[in-house]
């Protein structure tokens, strides 16, 4: 059996003692943050943590410190730069000295931060949140969907006691045009653990019925940058690209991004700003209106004048009008009274030479002049002139009359 031995504190001094004398006495690290937790000595604890290529499995962990005077320069130049603080779940690139306490064992303490890394991590999670809706085909489909031409029934995604929601509506309800909307809100938990979740049932209920609404509206106004990471979804963005209203998104501060402005109809960058957009519309509108009375006005007012000038043209040419109608009238009458009066000559010309052929035909039918020619007319007793033979019998007394006298006879 061994006779020597040392303590447990013997033995930590030791590795304590190897370390400080073999490792470098500062190794940048780029890790993922566990846990991330500001103590009230202002002293901020967290562990950093390696996963497997799959993401699934640790497989490294470690303590580390920021000592309060360090906190307290590098917190506000990281929020600066990234917009956000740190907490869990963030990747970050940090320089740190290896520490080894014999009581508190193994540990890192930070002395430095690169922000720019945190902040291309940042992006790269939108970057592939982004190929991942394009991929699934529909990362443009809700800024394919149009505004109505007036938008006026608005359903607002937001936390009932947020001053941007608060903001959003008194400047609707006081705009400079008179125009008024109608809001109704769905709230949501804006910041914490439950955005995902809560948005998302909001839009679902929207969605249910979507045919009482023009828009949707998601605003969040002023608090922690940091609490935006939440709305750098895959499955808020992918709920918002299938919404089948366009959305409007003004999530934060101005210079504020998340996944959803990317995917959103139209992106505003305050609330106040998705107000304003919503009233420009409706302005808009309203002076396309007001524009197109002043051209029907105008143009109603044209066709009047235009009508007044006839009319005067009109009143005007009238007696010349009536004196030439009239004379074209005289005229006419004039030439159907000759019409008339050559008509009724030649009728008159016509019935006399009529009458005289008449009388002609009739002075040849003359009996005297038949007598004069040689003819005889020969009468009955009674005085019924003979024509046939049958018309006398034996013994009946007629008369003979030729052109200078009469003679008697009898039938035999």
């Amino acid at each position: 059996m061994p006779t020597d031995s040392v303590t447990l504190y013997e033995l930590n001094a030791l590795v304590r003692s190897v370390l400080e004398q073999t490792l470098d006495d500062t190794y940048w690290l780029e890790a993922e943050l566990s846990e991330a937790r500001l103590a009230s000595n202002g002293h901020f604890y967290v562990e950093f943590v390696q996963k497997d290529d799959a993401g699934r499995s640790f497989i490294a962990k470690a303590r580390g410190t920021i000592w309060a005077r360090t906190y307290h320069t590098l917190a506000p130049l990281f929020e600066r730069a990234t917009g956000e603080h740190l907490r869990a779940g963030m990747k970050v690139r940090v320089q740190v000295t290896v520490a080894f306490h014999e009581l508190y064992g193994y540990s890192l303490n930070v002395v430095d931060i690169d922000p720019s890394y945190t902040m291309g991590d940042m992006a790269r999670r939108r970057r592939e949140i982004l190929a991942q809706l394009e991929a699934d085909g529909i990362l443009h489909d809700n800024q394919e969907l149009q505004l109505p031409v007036l938008v006026k029934r608005i359903a607002v995604v937001s936390s009932a006691g947020a001053a941007g929601y608060g903001d959003f509506c008194k400047q609707l309800e006081h705009n400079d045009y008179g125009l008024y909307f109608h809001t109704q809100l769905f709230p949501a938990v804006m910041q914490g653990d439950h955005v995902e979740e809560s948005v998302l049932a909001a839009l679902a209920a929207i969605a249910d019925e979507a045919d009482r609404w023009d828009c949707v509206v998601i605003i969040r106004g002023g608090g922690a940058t940091s609490d935006l990471s939440d709305f750098d979804s895959y499955h808020l963005a992918a709920a918002i690209t299938q919404m089948p209203l366009p959305v409007i998104v003004g999530i934060g501060h101005e210079r504020d991004e998340t996944v959803l402005d990317f995917v959103a109809h139209t992106r505003v960058k305050t609330p106040t700003a998705a107000a304003a957009f919503l009233i420009d519309l409706g302005a808009q509108q309203l002076a396309l209106i007001e524009e197109l009375q002043q051209r029907l006005t105008q143009a109603a007012r044209q066709q009047i004048e235009a009508l007044h000038f006839k009319l005067d043209k009109m009143v005007a040419l009238l007696p010349h009008t009536v004196a030439m109608t009239l004379e074209r009238e005289q005229h006419k009458l004039q030439q159907l009274s000759q019409r008339f009066r050559q008509a009724t000559a030649l009728q008159v010309q016509g019935t006399k030479f009529k009458l005289q052929n008449f009388e002609t035909r009739l002075s040849a039918l003359d009996p005297v002049l038949q007598l004069r020619r040689g003819y005889s007319l020969t009468f009955t007793a009674d005085g019924h002139l003979v024509k046939t033979v049958a018309q006398v019998k034996p013994g009946d007394r007629l008369l003979t009359r030729f052109p200078d006298g009469i003679v008697q006879s009898q039938a035999l």
